[in-house]
């Protein structure tokens, strides 16, 4: 029998952030000029906590002018994500570029793809309509969780349909085109600034492979990557990361 003092708790997730900063802070800037060799770094920034401390990081490794933010907003991306983005650029001092991606998801058929797979099993689907993939809890239950989708239509009714398997990855496969046309832009500026492109996934996300192949998960450093997401909130409130 596992011993108390073998249990996971919140205690034992807590670090000392300055000192987990320094370290981070030497460790990235050593890797982008020494190992990596480049001017200076670039982070896709959401307005989420884990972008936002790794820009922060960077900051702290190698100074405001050496860091760019990348903002790329589409048309289903949350109202506040630009606001809450140019937030975080204020406060940095960095420079930063904002790229729409609506016009590259339209032409690979991201939107059109993924509705036309929720199509086939809500026919009804279509222009002004809002969906999103739910699992059943899988506590207490001995059925396999199979996804579904619920749907709201324009007028706010919501339902809700199993998916098949067949729908349900061309869903995914048409959403991760988001991750990847993110990623393809980061590298571009990167490129054309000598830059260095900084990961944002934490530890679970790296550890579950929660993240899109050649999107996400791509990437030249993660300085997240062994920290779990109470820890990189304890970071934030260290590097004092705006709220709102």
């Amino acid at each position: 029998m596992p011993q108390p003092e073998d249990r996971l708790t919140l205690d034992a997730l807590r670090l000392d952030p300055e000192e987990a900063v320094d370290e981070i802070v030497e460790r990235l800037g050593e890797v982008v000029s020494r190992n990596l060799r480049k001017r200076g770094a670039l982070v896709g920034v959401s307005g989420g906590i884990d972008s936002s401390v790794t820009a922060a990081l960077c900051v702290r490794a190698l100074g405001p002018g050496k860091v760019m933010a990348l903002l790329m907003p589409e048309k289903e991306s949350s109202d506040d994500t630009l606001d809450l983005s140019r937030l975080l650029v204020d406060h940095l001092g960095v420079e930063s570029v904002v790229e729409e991606l609506s016009p590259i998801l339209d032409a690979v058929g991201c939107y059109r793809r993924r509705d036309e797979a929720i199509q086939t099993v809500v026919p009804e689907y279509g222009p002004g309509w809002r969906a999103k993939l739910v699992l059943p809890s899988v506590l207490g239950g001995d059925r396999l969780p199979i996804f579904s989708v619920v749907v709201e239509s324009p007028d706010g009714e919501r339902s809700q349909a199993r998916l098949t398997s067949g729908a349900y990855r061309a869903v995914v496969a048409a959403t991760s085109f988001k991750q990847r046309t993110r990623r393809m832009l980061e590298y571009y500026h990167a490129d054309r600034l000598d830059y260095a492109v900084v990961g944002t996934l934490n530890r679970l996300e790296y550890d579950q492979a929660f993240f899109v192949k050649c999107g996400d998960g791509s990437a030249d450093l993660k300085p997240l990557a062994h920290l779990y997401k109470t820890q990189v909130y304890q970071l934030a409130e260290h590097l004092g990361i705006p709220e709102e």
